[in-house]
């Protein structure tokens, strides 16, 4: 069985990597640190973190300050709040200025679980996407978070992250590429396209579709 693991955890730790070599990477969260594991790069590095209360608006906006001032901003809260409470902000601030702003929204979806409606950011892809310059990713394990994280950093601009809740399996994949998508299995009859904690449920539809298919021939 492959390796389960929490993306946050893999984006926590990453964080830590990346603020030991560099030293212009800052990190904002909206008092959720504990839940996005940003609480890790604030041990490591107090003085390179700050935490916004329930602030998110005014989050994102210091994020953009700092961007402007060189940094490179990882920001961080849950999905349905860095996408919809602070959808201005990132517009006007962050998106429109191409700031090297990376916010990583964690408990994305349905993952969220029994937190509710209010808390499930269904449209979040959606809103990020049809802003300006605005880099989307969306890894679907832990690995494929690390080197997503990576790529955010080394990439300038703005990026939008998006990271489920829930532990996901590691899947078997080439070494990811930014901007190119993956191909995981091969056919002739039927196209499937999907991104995140979906990937491991539409290779399990493969394998089903496949069964039946060879049961039929």
């Amino acid at each position: 069985m492959s390796e389960q693991l929490f993306q946050r955890d893999v984006y926590g730790e990453t964080l830590v990597r990346l603020g030991k070599a560099d030293k212009s990477i800052v990190v904002l969260d909206a008092d959720l640190s504990s839940s996005t594991k940003t609480c890790l790069f604030a041990r490591e590095f107090p003085d390179r973190f700050f935490n916004f209360g329930v602030a998110e608006q005014n989050m994102m906006a210091t994020a953009a300050g700092l961007a402007s001032c060189g940094k490179t901003v990882f920001v961080s809260t849950f999905a349905v709040f860095a996408s919809g409470r602070a959808w201005d902000q990132v517009r006007n601030s962050i998106s429109y200025n191409n700031f090297n702003v990376k916010i990583v929204a964690t408990h994305a979806g349905l993952t969220v679980g029994p937190d509710g409606a209010s808390h499930q950011a269904l449209e979040d892809i959606a809103l990020m996407r049809v802003l300006p310059r605005m880099n989307i990713v969306v890894p679907c394990d832990g690995p494929q978070t690390a080197e997503a994280i990576v790529a955010a950093a080394e990439v300038s601009g703005p990026f939008y992250v998006r990271l489920g809740r829930s532990k996901v399996p590691t899947i078997e994949k080439p070494a990811f590429t930014f901007g190119k998508a993956q191909i995981l299995a091969e056919g002739n009859q039927v196209s499937i396209f999907t991104c995140g904690v979906l990937v491991n449920e539409a290779l399990a539809a493969v394998k089903n579709l496949s069964a039946k298919v060879s049961t039929r021939a």
